[in-house]
């Protein structure tokens, strides 16, 4: 594999452009120019020439060696350090499976190209991990109003099958079987995993784990409203505020 994705990342920190305006430049994709980023594909020779040619830098140099910020520099004197650009560099893009491309993403999820041009979260999480993003579309992960509701969205990390049976009971995961999504709570009994909903009317579903085709841990939730936990500790505040003007009456 070649250094050209991560030199291209370095190039774009020091000129300061965001992923879409380093693909606009050459007339890519975003999610293309993600993957040449990350390492998950390798681009047209074509492609290499134009962006080395465009910045003035040999091919031999993009393709061999990481190149440093002297570098660029000496390669070419327009280029301007930019280091709020290089910082956000370190933030995860996560692709948001929604309402709109779900059954797509049944079909096409071992598509890399189909993945690369989902809808994509930018997070500050771990970069060696993979993750994905549910969009929630149901009640069933509700109990006496409070849980997940429709719009949130569960960041779940990628959790690979020989440790599917380690995970403890309970946990929150998004189940990805041949044409169904299952963000339910997680037990396993022998070779069958049953999935349980928080919402007591929901019977469980019960899947041997061949049937999985992906299961994502819940790691993060972005809630569409503020969680009932705020309300609960503005109101414990208040009357705790209550209680010592009422001690300060008695010992004045």
């Amino acid at each position: 594999m070649s250094f050209f994705g991560k030199n291209i990342k370095k190039i774009r920190g020091v000129k300061g452009l965001s992923q879409q305006a380093f693909a606009d430049l050459f007339n890519l994709k975003r999610g293309t120019l993600g993957a040449y980023e990350e390492g998950r594909s390798e681009p047209k020779i074509e492609t290499i020439i134009m962006i080395a040619n465009y910045f003035s830098i040999s091919i031999d140099h993009m393709l061999t060696a990481e190149l440093t910020v002297n570098q660029l520099l000496r390669f070419n004197d327009e280029l301007t350090i930019s280091p709020d650009d290089l910082e956000r560099e370190k933030f995860a893009c996560v692709p948001c499976i929604t309402p709109n491309n779900a059954s797509e993403y049944l079909q096409y999820r071992e598509n890399d190209q189909f993945i690369e041009d989902m809808p994509q979260l930018s997070l500050p999480i771990n970069l060696e991990k993979e993750f994905i993003a549910y969009t929630v579309d149901s009640l069933e992960m509700t109990s006496r109003d409070e849980g997940l509701f429709p719009k949130d969205i569960v960041i779940s990390e990628r959790v690979p099958t020989a440790v599917i049976p380690k995970l403890n009971a309970g946990t929150m995961v998004l189940a990805i079987t041949a044409d169904q999504f299952i963000l339910r709570r997680m037990y396993i009994t022998g070779k069958k995993l049953i999935l349980r909903a928080d919402h007591k009317k929901i019977e469980d579903v019960t899947l041997e784990l061949t049937q999985i085709k992906e299961l994502w841990r819940a790691r993060y939730v972005f809630y569409r409203r503020l969680p009932e936990i705020a309300n609960d500790i503005s109101s414990k505040m208040n009357a705790l505020q209550q209680q010592m003007e009422e001690l300060r009456k008695l010992t004045s």
